[in-house]
């Protein structure tokens, strides 16, 4: 599961292993040199482009992946199943973020952005297993307390992916520096441990986006 028996896999950041959908999930660091053109292609799907905005030409788009990957307060990761890169994930300190400005931070708290790149992924609850590892392993970090996400709140799969993995609503508001109408969503620590990881082999996967 996504608990303390989950490893630290010498090629990825993160490895856990997720009975409730028979895969193996890692979580790996991305680079330039490894991921510019998968990032590129799963960007430009139409799945994403609506939410993400970042469907641009390649030179375009590897200045904002430097600029990401040399960003202090966020570290973006490619995620897989089996092995098999399908996820890109940014992971982010929020006092360090524009978010702060719409809650009252904690220096601790992390925030997370989500996106499953190849269509054929889709719609076989691999999603909520899939945050549920990356939030457990945001919450190794001995003094975050909370993990925070702002979707847009025109994305209702993914808003329900966060409610089922913790993630509790607390308003909405316009996110001018993303550009979007935004929820922020809360998942605090002691709910995620106890509830969500608890629970986590007795949820069904069928029908859930991801």
């Amino acid at each position: 599961m996504t608990g303390p028996d989950a490893t630290i896999a010498t090629a990825y950041d993160y490895q856990t292993y997720d009975p409730s959908i028979d895969r193996t999930i890692s979580v790996r660091q991305a680079t330039m040199e490894r991921d510019l053109g998968r990032l590129h292609a799963w960007l430009s799907n139409d799945h994403v482009k609506p939410y993400w905005q970042l469907d641009l030409p390649l030179p375009a788009f590897r200045d904002r992946l430097a600029a990401k990957l040399d960003d202090d307060h966020l570290t973006p990761y490619v995620g897989c199943l089996d092995h098999v890169p399908m996820s890109y994930w940014e992971c982010y300190w929020a006092a360090e973020d524009d978010v702060a400005a719409h809650y009252d931070a904690d220096p601790a708290d992390q925030g997370v952005h989500l996106l499953v790149g190849p269509e054929e992924y889709l719609g076989n609850g691999y999603a909520r297993s899939l945050l549920r590892a990356v939030v457990a392993m945001q919450f190794r970090h001995s003094e975050t307390e909370r993990v925070v996400a702002e979707p847009d709140v025109r994305n209702d799969r993914v808003v329900h992916v966060f409610e089922q993995c913790g993630f509790e609503p607390r308003g909405e508001f316009h996110f001018e520096d993303a550009e979007k109408d935004a929820l922020l969503l809360v998942c605090e620590r002691d709910h995620f441990e106890s509830e969500v990881l608890a629970d986590a082999t007795a949820v069904p996967t069928t029908g859930v986006w991801g």
